[in-house]
């Protein structure tokens, strides 16, 4: 099947894509629902594999717009077990059918939404973040991240509760992801993702998601984001449930 030719991938990739791009312009958290919305559509490898092209040309503009906004003492904690995490990530995805990979991605999101619907309720159990939290989120992050490209869940349990202050958090997430996109290039490689069509359909949408990204940034310091993530985070939700119930199905 040739995806360039087929609408409704075609315009869900669209929307993916912008997702993706305004997350990484700031919006942290939205972009979790690129692959989900793909991965009805597609395997979810293929989809990873289409959407690195677009991630890594976001990944450049992001780095660059707050690249004197991070943590060194997170990224020096967290780089390295996220790609001790990746690795590991990389081995079980070969053992991995397309079902089993769509359940975990539909359980990763909708954990992602129950997370932050009752974070209030259960934010005085949380762990204070010290290096132990950092070293566990960040290879969490990494085998979610090179499965699900969901590596922000994990991440955001150890930074959200520092507290850090709104451009220096983003910095931190987007050198996080940058590395791990980089990364991602050999290992989608060596899975035999990268094909030719995967990669034609990503460099397609390049430019609208360069322009999403570029929309990201501009929102993320004029907008108020409350009523916009509430709806993002019901309609990921009802993703998440497709995808495991879709997923059941299978198996």
């Amino acid at each position: 099947m040739n995806l360039l030719t087929d609408p409704t991938f075609m315009a869900v990739a669209v929307i993916g894509v912008c997702l993706l791009g305004i997350s990484k312009g700031g919006f942290l958290g939205l972009g979790v629902m690129a692959l989900p919305l793909m991965s009805l559509f597609v395997p979810p490898l293929q989809a990873a594999a289409i959407i690195l092209p677009t991630a890594v040309a976001q990944d450049m503009l992001t780095l660059w717009t707050y690249r004197r906004e991070w943590s060194v003492w997170n990224i020096k904690i967290m780089l390295p077990s996220m790609f001790a995490g990746m690795f590991l990530g990389w081995l079980m995805a070969k053992s991995l059918t397309a079902a089993h990979i769509r359940l975990a991605i539909g359980l990763i999101a909708a954990s992602f939404v129950a997370r932050h619907w009752l974070s209030t309720r259960f934010e005085h159990l949380a762990r204070k973040p010290n290096v132990a939290t950092g070293i566990v989120f960040g290879a969490i992050g990494g085998v979610t991240t090179m499965l699900a490209n969901a590596g922000g869940p994990a991440w955001q349990m150890h930074l959200l509760p520092q507290n850090l202050a709104k451009l220096p958090y983003i910095g931190t997430v987007s050198i996080l992801f940058a590395a791990s996109n980089l990364v991602k290039i050999p290992g989608f490689a060596t899975l035999g993702t990268l094909t030719p069509d995967n990669l034609l359909v990503g460099l397609t949408l390049v430019p609208i998601a360069i322009l999403a990204n570029y929309a990201g940034i501009w929102l993320v310091r004029r907008t108020s984001t409350e009523a916009f993530f509430r709806i993002a985070y019901v309609l990921m939700f009802f993703i998440a449930v497709e995808l495991i119930r879709s997923a059941v199905t299978e198996l």
